[in-house]
């Protein structure tokens, strides 16, 4: 049963790693803001396009923080490995 319980810890492991690429996620998010921002500071004139690409940019670092997010709830709640490794435990002995 220890060996079971090994993996449940890898798995919450893994799930605080992947709540940690959320955070960074937000991180990247303030530093495409505070850089699209000075670029509109700088060329006004330029809003336009300058807002179009920041907002791509941002729903793409999104993405990262979402599968973060997903990995998150799937290694905490569903652990797809923890059945098998459960046969495997009783397999043995």
């Amino acid at each position: 049963m220890e060996f079971l319980a090994n993996v449940v810890v890898a798995g919450q492991y893994a799930a605080a790693m992947a709540v940690f690429a959320g955070i960074l996620t937000t991180i990247g998010q303030g530093n495409i803001a505070a850089k699209a921002i000075e670029s509109i500071a700088r060329q006004p004139e330029a809003k336009g396009s300058i807002n179009t690409a920041m907002i791509i940019s941002l729903a793409m670092a999104e993405t990262n923080g979402i599968y973060g997010l997903v990995v998150a709830m799937v290694l905490l709640f569903v652990n797809p490995l923890l059945s098998r490794f459960v046969e495997y435990a009783q397999m043995l002995g």
